[in-house]
């Protein structure tokens, strides 16, 4: 069994991610993290919220951080033309709910979860990575007591998605996710390298629907701009990017995985580059010198991830 902390900026990909987890058998959903990415923080919570009552999810949900740690490191503008006005395609989302927010902040809620069940807990980002950079600065221990860490993000050997050298995540909160590569934790890194190999068009959507009534159902709702959006991109489909990181934790196998020392560029124009230093590979001294060795994706079995999904959904 897998005892989930999910750090997520819902986000039409996230609510796909979030649903697969709520379904999963071996999956525990311990909470709900939510961080500015998507949306600003106050959308990304409030759409946690409204799927946490339209799912009937049992987990706390948590808001985190509205910004990056280094608040002046570059504008963030929020991509209405991918996630809508909303952050959820501009499917309605009532403005009351049913259901509140953990008092504690996203942070606070991730030490205190993995430090109530050491080597328990696995920590599946899919965002920016602020919150568990926060966890880290309050609370070095955790590095040592969390089960894995798993993060949707980076581009590694391909190009970026919001610059050429840098993917949104990374680039959102390079200082961040610099922390979090470096941290004596075992990441598994699942980047543009191979989530642009996994896209679903309407077809599967609606056969994601049928297979999981109402809930899936919601999920194609809320998907058809990103749909769009993805398909005058050049896609097939929409890129089912944070799926694929819970996927990596379930199944895998699905996955080809290198081995590297990672760091972030944090500033000028590589801002936000992964730059692994593969095992093995001998360079004078740098700063990638001692630092931990962490799992990269470079392959991807997309058909047999689409299936995976649909199959989950079902249950």
């Amino acid at each position: 069994m897998h005892n989930v902390i999910f750090d997520t900026d819902p986000g039409v990909d996230d609510a796909l991610a979030l649903l697969y987890l709520h379904k999963h058998p071996q999956v525990n959903l311990l909470a709900v993290t939510t961080v500015f990415g998507n949306a600003a923080v106050e959308s990304t919570t409030h759409n946690a919220l409204f799927l946490k009552q339209a799912w009937g999810l049992d987990a706390p949900v948590a808001r985190g951080a509205a910004g990056p740690l280094q608040p002046d490191a570059q504008p963030e503008a929020w991509p209405v033309h991918i996630h809508g006005d909303n952050g959820l395609g501009n499917h309605p989302v009532p403005a009351q709910l049913d259901v509140a927010a953990d008092p504690r902040s996203a942070h606070q809620l991730i030490i205190d979860l993995v430090r109530a069940q050491p080597g328990q807990v696995t920590l599946v980002a899919v965002g920016r990575m602020t919150n568990l950079a926060l966890a880290l600065r309050e609370a070095p221990d955790i590095a040592s007591l969390v089960r894995g860490v798993v993060i949707m993000g980076g581009a590694f050997h391909v190009n970026g998605n919001i610059t050429p050298a840098a993917e949104a995540n990374i680039w959102g909160d390079a200082e961040a996710a610099d922390i979090v590569f470096t941290a004596s934790w075992p990441v598994i890194a699942i980047g543009l390298d191979v989530t642009t190999q996994v896209e679903m068009d309407r077809h599967g959507l609606d056969a994601l629907a049928h297979a999981g009534g109402a809930d899936a159902d919601l999920v194609r709702a809320l998907s058809q701009d990103y749909v769009d959006f993805y398909l005058q991109a050049g896609h097939k489909g929409m890129v089912v990017h944070d799926c694929c990181a819970c996927i990596a934790l379930t199944r895998p196998e699905l996955f080809e995985f290198e081995h590297a020392s990672v760091r972030v560029a944090t500033d000028g124009v590589a801002r936000g580059m992964t730059i692994p230093k593969p095992a093995g590979m001998a360079f004078g001294p740098s700063v990638w010198d001692g630092q931990a060795m962490q799992s990269i994706a470079i392959g991807v079995d997309a058909s047999a991830v689409l299936a995976d999904i649909e199959k989950t959904l079902s249950l």
